[in-house]
């Protein structure tokens, strides 16, 4: 089946070009959701198959590349589109196919009676073939090409509505501004890419790797390359600075949210940093900044996530948070501990999101929690799937979010010490808290809704039961990365099974001092109480005692403002970025550049061609004797000028 992987690629484009070029055809939506979903669903099964296959063979033996075509050829550029079938790309391969499969289905539901139900499922079918690409690709060059590809279908699916107003403007400009922001770290990306053949002579992941590990390239060119890639990942991951897009990207449909900016898409700049873990391991410098900047966007997005009133921006603050925990443990060199929250967060995450489509598909498109109350009356399947998301991704213990969350906290502390554990766990406190905040206002309490015209109904089963099977996942999901403490002699399964992907890079790296297993059973339960703590906390605040809530948001008024406008950062690149920019392109680029400079060369030299033109026409006047004159006065200086020489 391995052989076979470009099965998992193919199929979804089959889907894409059926529901693209046919799909306004089709007399039913279901014919377009059928074709959409059992595309995915065939690329899930060549993915489990291969994943079985490669399961039962020796470690040695697990990576392989199925080669299909020479691509380009040019000089001493030499790429093939070619898959390289191993753990790490396996592994990403089973939550995108698996998830997408999965949200495909609920979309069936979700999107019922949309006049563009055809074109959404082509668009979700286009979007799993770029980032099928993006993860099975052994070079950089296909890697790039899934990489553009899954930010051109991020573009169209947010502004899929493109006739809906979404907060101050459309869902159009969202769709942009995601664009633009992706295109600053895409540019970040080519730079590392054209630094890497320069210093690597190729762009193939093997040939690169192999030659990294040697070691015979100095440290300030590995440091240089890895932050352009790192930039690259910024931009696609929603880190500091660019994150700004992914919060306005919740102006597509749900379903939307739930695969690309929850799932997968967002995923890709951790994967493609744990893909380049030796050239990053050969970095310390921009493996620290990685770390850095991992931990401020955690802290800095679960604050803002705090006060929020939208379901969606919630849960997209949460996933920025989230992602800045996956740069966390890559910049502690703790690259499978960041895969794992990966896994596990596309569970509870695209179960969150599922839900909160749920939410708003049955109060009428209806976003803001504060309209909500006592729900889970009305939704039972719903409120009872996203306490699941809930409590994992807060960390409790044995939900697949403890696991994950708590193994980069321990990393945090034994590589990068108490300062970035001390954040690491305010941050997890903070997630607890809005997550319950966010669950209680929605499901609990006092109804805030008018009964009178809105009248809440469950999700029909096309939704229900994806959520019901990743609600299973998002709890047992996280035994598969047991800890070594718990595992006894088999120790941790994911990280043997993703060992030999890492091994090299691990080894390059320094081993911190050694640290007991008591100190790590320690900060487990610490982090346990601390975010059941905030779960009360949140429940006392919301459920029991509403006024302590109203209390301290007067009492804290100032900083309540901070927060709920996000710390004003889109206000400062309009400010500080943006506008400058339409200054320096109207005044300058455009009235001066432009009309005065290159318009008034270009119209100066028609208009000298013109009087040119017209002077020398008038030369042409038809008369012979004015001819027989000119050829006359013609010879008659030629005459003279021979003369002169003599």
């Amino acid at each position: 089946m391995r052989n076979y992987i470009y099965l998992s690629v193919v199929f979804p484009l089959i889907g894409f070009l059926i529901n693209g070029l046919l799909g306004r055809k089709f007399k039913s939506e279901k014919v377009s959701g059928a074709i959409g979903s059992g595309a995915i669903g065939l690329s899930l099964i060549v993915i489990i198959g291969a994943f079985i296959q490669t399961l039962g063979l020796p470690v040695e033996e697990r990576s392989i590349i199925v080669s299909l075509f020479d691509w380009i050829k040019v000089g001493g550029l030499s790429v093939s589109v070619a898959y390289q079938v191993d753990q790490l790309s396996l592994v990403m391969a089973l939550v995108v196919t698996g998830v997408g499969f999965l949200i495909h289905i609920y979309s069936i539901g979700y999107m019922h009676g949309d006049k563009g139900f055809w074109r959404f499922f082509a668009y979700l079918n286009l979007f799993i073939f770029a980032m099928m690409n993006l993860i099975l690709a052994n070079n950089f060059v296909l890697m790039f090409l899934g990489w553009e590809g899954v930010g051109l279908c991020s573009y169209l699916l947010i502004g899929f509505w493109y006739d809906r107003k979404f907060e101050k403007s459309t869902t159009s400009d969202a769709a942009k501004k995601a664009f633009v922001v992706n295109r600053i770290g895409d540019f970040g990306f080519l730079i590392g890419m054209f630094l890497i053949f320069l210093n690597f002579g190729s762009l193939n992941f093997a040939q690169v790797f192999a030659k990294a590990g040697i070691g015979n390239i100095p440290e300030s060119t590995f440091n240089i390359i890895a932050i352009c890639l790192f930039i690259g990942a910024t931009g696609k991951s929603a880190q500091i600075p660019l994150f700004v897009w992914l919060p306005d990207a919740m102006a597509g449909p749900t379903p939307v949210s739930a695969l690309i900016h929850a799932a997968t898409m967002v995923t890709a700049g951790v994967y493609m940093v744990a893909r380049c873990s030796i050239i990053f391991a050969s970095a310390p410098m921009a493996l620290g900044v990685v770390a850095v900047i991992g931990l401020l966007t955690a802290f800095f997005a679960a604050t803002i996530g705090l006060v929020q009133n939208d379901i969606k921006k919630v849960l997209a603050y949460s996933t920025v948070s989230q992602l800045g925990y996956m740069f966390l443990a890559l910049g502690m060199g703790a690259f499978s501990a960041g895969i794992f929250h990966v896994v596990t967060h596309a569970f509870f995450k695209a179960l969150l999101f599922l839900g909160a489509g749920s939410v708003i598909h049955g109060m009428h498109d209806e976003q803001n929690i504060q309209k909500y109350g006592n729900l889970k009356k009305y939704m039972p399947i719903t409120s009872k799937t996203f306490l699941i998301a809930a409590i994992a991704i807060s960390g409790i213990p044995p939900f697949a979010g403890f696991f994950s969350k708590d193994e980069i906290l321990w990393e945090a502390y034994a590589k990068g010490g108490m300062l970035f554990w001390v954040v690491g766990i305010m941050t997890a406190l903070f997630t607890a808290f809005y997550m319950f905040r966010l669950y209680i206002l929605t499901f609990e309490g006092k109804e805030r809704f008018d009964s009178h015209s809105v009248h809440p109904h469950e999700s029909p089963k096309l939704m229900t039961i994806p959520l019901s099977i990743l609600a299973v996942l998002s709890i047992v999901g996280g035994f598969i990365g047991l800890p070594a403490i718990f595992a006894g002699e088999h120790g941790n399964l994911f990280h043997t099974w993703l060992e030999p992907i890492f091994s090299p890079a691990t080894q390059k790296l320094f081993s911190g001092a050694e640290h007991s297993h008591f100190e790590e059973i320690l900060l487990m339960v610490l982090s346990v109480i601390g975010a059941s703590a905030s779960i009360f906390l949140a429940r006392y605040m919301y459920l029991q005692k509403t006024e302590v809530a109203a209390k301290i948001s007067a009492k804290f008024q100032s900083m309540y403002k901070v927060l709920f406008n996000k710390y004003y950062v889109d206000e400062f690149y309009q400010s500080a970025i943006i506008n400058p920019i339409y200054a320096v392109s109207d005044k300058f680029l455009w009235k001066i550049a432009d009309i005065k400079i290159i318009d008034g060369l270009l119209n100066g030299l028609a208009s000298l061609v013109d009087k040119s033109s017209t002077f020398i026409r008038r030369v042409q006047t038809g008369l012979v004797q004015f001819y027989a004159f000119i050829m006359f006065a013609g010879i008659l200086i030629a005459l003279i000028w021979l003369m002169r020489s003599f």
